[in-house]
């Protein structure tokens, strides 16, 4: 099968969506009679794409700039995704927008739908309600990371459940084999000996501000991992706490794997996928207790209501004690080795065949 996939996620720094499609690409490339091309919908884009394209992968473009693109989207269905990216069986958005296409059948990710209730926070401007809903009502199917995403959709959108096709995401290997930061890292990031950690943006759905609320002196500090609207990167080390940016993956898997427990206090979630990261790496979950991360975590992590931070504390306090509980940690690593990438590709090829019958 010929497949045509939104490439754009892996240009610049990556994140869950950019990992999302970077993993599913390579293997959907080891499938037997697949052939996979990215589309990067920017001229320089699809330079930096060429680089950027997992192995077996091969990068296409269009020669329009990105703003022509969206004028002419926006108003019509053209150009269609063949004059772009060749001729395809399948065209994937995997960034919640379908490019539009001629003949070739239409697949699209919903990874959440918080664009819905916040189309301006940062980050989502390009992710504006009537795009999407185009995509969504025009795709001949819809993927989403899990179930709970699927019926918020269903209902949402007015389509039917026949449509929508739940491909959960994976945790890479490595993640399994993840060891503390040593001395070398712990200097260069000014990691304290024990601490929390939050992985992800500082927008308002994270519930940062909740988590702060929740800390006590006798609780780790935190430190933060990912984008920041704040500029607070270089802070000085011993605050209680600090945020280190984006992080190389193997930088990533080792801050994870030292960290006391992952706090993910989130408002609304499409998968969470550093709590099965987390897991993987034997660290302590404490999530917001919603859908998704209650079907992810699958009753792995202690799940908090949002916006309680009193039970957030304590949540924390008991994550932190539980280090020496090994069943637990083992129970956990187990339910995450069940996510893998190529069951991901498996249950996406499901989707194009449905597309493209």
């Amino acid at each position: 099968m010929r497949v045509v996939l939104d490439g754009t996620p892996l240009l610049g720094p990556r994140t869950g969506i950019g990992r999302y499609t970077a993993r599913l690409c390579e293997a959907l490339a080891e499938l037997p009679g697949t052939r996979v091309r990215l589309l990067g919908l920017t001229t320089r884009g699809w330079r930096a794409l060429r680089a950027a394209a997992p192995e077996g992968t091969r990068a296409c473009g269009p020669p329009l700039p990105a703003r022509v693109l969206r004028a002419c989207w926006s108003r019509s269905e053209f150009p269609p995704v063949e004059l772009l990216g060749g001729g395809c069986d399948v065209v994937h958005g995997t960034n919640f927008v379908r490019p539009p296409a001629r003949r070739a059948a239409g697949v699209v990710t919903v990874h959440d739908l918080d664009f819905l209730d916040s189309s301006t926070t940062r980050g989502r401007a390009r992710r504006a309600p009537e795009p999407v809903a185009r995509s969504v009502r025009r795709a001949s199917v819809v993927c989403t990371p899990t179930a709970a995403v699927a019926e918020r959709v269903v209902a949402r959108f007015g389509i039917s459940e026949r449509r929508v096709v739940v491909t959960p995401l994976g945790v890479d290997r490595e993640w399994f084999e993840a060891r503390p930061p040593d001395e070398s890292l712990r200097r260069r990031y000014g990691l304290p000996e024990e601490y929390l950690l939050f992985v992800g943006d500082d927008g308002p759905r994270k519930g940062l501000p909740n988590l702060r609320e929740a800390l006590d002196d006798t609780l780790p500090p935190l430190v933060r991992v990912g984008p920041s609207s704040t500029g607070t990167e270089n802070a000085p080390p011993g605050e209680r706490e600090r945020h280190i940016g984006y992080l190389p993956d193997h930088e990533l898997r080792s801050v994870v794997a030292g960290a006391a427990a992952l706090v993910l206090p989130s408002r609304d979630e499409g998968f969470g996928l550093p709590v099965l990261e987390a897991m993987a790496a034997g660290v302590p979950v404490v999530c917001g207790d919603v859908a998704a991360l209650r079907e992810v975590s699958g009753g792995h992590a202690r799940l908090v209501p949002y916006g309680r931070a009193s039970a957030l504390r304590t949540a924390l306090h008991r994550a932190v004690e539980s280090a020496a509980d090994h069943g637990s940690r083992e129970a956990a690593r187990r339910h995450a080795a069940g996510f893998t990438w190529r069951e991901c590709a498996a249950a996406t090829m499901r989707a194009y065949r449905m597309a493209h019958s």
